[in-house]
């Protein structure tokens, strides 16, 4: 049983999530200004007051399974737990069920990036329910069939017998942060990015520099390519 915690207190951010083993997954906790500086860990344990602490914000990380970070202008700390198996199951206050086959609700892409201007779509499957509810983090929701978040447009389709896609038009900054789905008991977490699209170019400078900061990682032979073609054009 896992529990996500301020030191003092108990924090409640998802009652339910399903992943399939194997997999990692990231856990978003929101909490008040008052508890800024406070610690955050993650605990295991039969029970809060008496469980054992997996990692904690002010302690150098080590484990190669958990990570915890602390976002404090957004009052937000994210637990990671990575390669989880079944013996991760069960909870009383955060249930994780670990399954070999199809979780109960999954998204396929966990972090989404998206441009200020255009529109983002985020593609679930739902093996218990025909209905989804999109909700910020602590914030308002939306229900089937669509719906308005901060100005951006949300639209819920039933695109397959258990699959949904949630599209958000004409992202602005401040759509960017912590979502959940959910269905039923089980929610799944999404972090949407959403920044300025990158101006195009003729100088292939420019080009290098988008997609250095799009990706980051490119194999060095498209590095050579590319810094061959900038000698040329100065």
């Amino acid at each position: 049983k896992y529990y996500l915690c301020i030191v003092g207190i108990f924090v409640i951010s998802f009652t339910k999530v399903s992943v399939k083993a194997g997999q990692s997954l990231s856990i978003p906790c929101l909490y008040g200004t008052q508890y800024r500086n406070h610690v955050k860990y993650l605990c295991k344990g039969s029970r809060w007051r008496s469980c054992s602490y997996v990692i904690k914000t002010n302690e150098q990380q080590k484990s190669k399974k958990f990570s915890i970070s602390d976002d404090k202008d957004q009052r937000i700390f994210t637990v990671t737990m990575r390669e989880l198996t079944n013996a991760d199951n069960d909870g009383e206050y955060f249930h994780l069920s670990v399954t070999t086959g199809s979780p109960i609700l999954s998204v396929r892409d966990q972090k989404i990036t998206g441009f200020i201007g255009e529109n983002v779509s985020i593609e679930f499957h739902n093996c218990i329910s025909d209905r989804l509810q999109w909700c910020r983090l602590g914030g308002p929701c939306v229900g089937n069939p669509s719906g308005f978040m901060d100005g951006t447009r949300v639209i819920i389709n039933k695109t397959g017998h258990k699959d949904f896609t949630v599209t958000l038009s004409g992202l602005k900054l401040e759509s960017g942060g912590w979502y959940l789905c959910s269905s039923g008991e089980y929610q799944m977490p999404v972090h949407l990015s959403v920044y300025e699209k990158p101006t195009t170019s003729n100088n292939p400078c420019s080009g290098f520099s988008m997609l250095y900061t799009l990706s980051g990682l490119f194999f060095i032979e498209q590095l050579i390519l590319w810094l061959e073609a900038c000698f040329f054009f100065l």
